[in-house]
């Protein structure tokens, strides 16, 4: 769920730089703002909520400056001025919201050293873990799916090709609406009020991708007993159990990345010829390494068998086109290595990935300094070096 701050209607910030929940029991009662969880809580019922970010861009600069305060000095309790912070940006962010980050961070928190860091570098840098030294590349293709959207990322020698980016208008929101879709048509248990969540606790717990949607409905039907799962729940106000069964729901959910017809008559192309389609986009010489890196980043991306599901797809519709180039030209072209890198961290692949470069020495000499934002300005973080010594 994005950051939402409550703030009073009308009414500034004041001196109060106040965290959720830092005046209870110091005999201060009313707050300027609230931050995250408590601006939905009935505490702030008479503030107004804001977003300070909008689909990973920033909207608002005051209201992620006071949520910054807060991540630093509540939370990881740290001192601004004695580290190097590494911050991460969407695809295609401008270079003005750079220049206001770089703003905030030197002049209001005053930190030595800012690199700012697009989030598919840092998957990329996440999936090393389970690689080889000699293995270890930041080029590939990043399919980033998380609560709101879906982002397919092409990466050549850790510069994106930002001219290739495709977005996908499917992701696990859609896949948990579906889900409560088809629940609310068959089960009369749910209670309304819970039956997002619960679909969503069905989507995280018992869906996996499919490798044949008819073969699925057919094992289903013959072992009911094996393949249907029950989500047992409490009803919130009458606190009474209640029971739903898990059936088709499991495989149809996810495979809606495949058919997204399912929910949205107006876009039919699946997420693997999306990801073909991409890498046929970039230049020709970054093609196999692109195909030979696709790496999975989001929580969407966890369902069991997507990475095997996409990878099967991709090799198809790449061999499907080597034997036309083979029928035209007479010659036989060299087969495409196709991979799909699944590992253990994609959940929070970014934040990992950031982790890591920032725990290594490289990472102090590609960071800009207090020292060149007072003599270059905000300017100097329009381009950051890459991690070029670490592949």
């Amino acid at each position: 769920m994005p950051t939402a701050i409550a703030v009073r209607e009308g009414g500034g910030f004041g001196n109060k730089t106040l965290g959720p929940g830092a005046g209870k029991g110091a005999g201060i009662v009313d707050l300027d703002f609230y931050i995250g969880d408590e601006a939905l809580s009935p505490s702030a019922a008479n503030y107004m909520v804001k977003y300070p970010v909008r689909h990973g861009i920033v909207e608002d600069w005051d209201l992620m400056e006071r949520f910054w305060e807060q991540c630093i000095f509540k939370y990881l309790r740290a001192e601004p001025e004695d580290h190097f912070f590494l911050l991460t940006e969407p695809p295609l962010n401008t270079p003005e919201n750079r220049e206001y980050t770089a703003e905030i961070m030197f002049e209001s928190f005053n930190v030595p050293g800012l690199y700012i860091a697009v989030q598919a570098v840092l998957a990329l840098a996440a999936s090393w873990q389970s690689r080889e030294l000699n293995e270890r590349s930041l080029t590939g293709l990043v399919v980033d799916s998380g609560d709101g959207v879906t982002h397919c990322i092409p990466v050549a020698d850790g510069y994106v090709i930002g001219s290739c980016i495709k977005h996908i208008p499917i992701a696990g929101r859609d896949i948990t609406y579906f889900v409560q879709q088809m629940l609310r048509e068959r089960e009369q248990s749910v209670p309304s009020e819970q039956s997002y969540e619960v679909a969503k606790a069905i989507k995280e717990q018992y869906c996996y991708v499919c490798p044949d949607i008819q073969r699925e409905f057919a094992k289903f039907d013959t072992e009911p007993q094996k393949w249907l799962k029950t989500y047992n729940g409490i009803n919130n106000i009458t606190r009474k159990p209640f029971t739903v069964d898990v059936g088709y729901e499991r495989f149809l959910g996810p495979e809606i990345f495949f058919h997204p017809e399912f929910v949205n008559p107006d876009y039919v192309t699946s997420i693997s010829d999306t990801v073909d389609e991409v890498i046929q986009m970039c230049p020709i010489d970054v093609r196999r390494g692109l195909y030979e890196n696709i790496v999975l980043s989001g929580g969407s991306t966890m369902f069991k068998d997507f990475n095997r599901r996409m990878q099967r797809d991709i090799k198809r519709i790449t061999e499907q086109r080597l034997s036309v180039s083979e029928q035209l030209s007479g010659f036989k072209p060299t087969p495409i290595d196709v991979q799909v890198i699944s590992h253990k961290m994609q959940r929070y692949a970014v934040w990992f990935g950031g982790s890591m470069l920032a725990s290594t020495a490289e990472f102090y000499q590609v960071a800009h300094t207090k020292q060149e934002y007072m003599e270059k300005g905000a300017s100097i973080c329009r381009h950051n070096p890459v991690f070029g010594a670490l592949t």
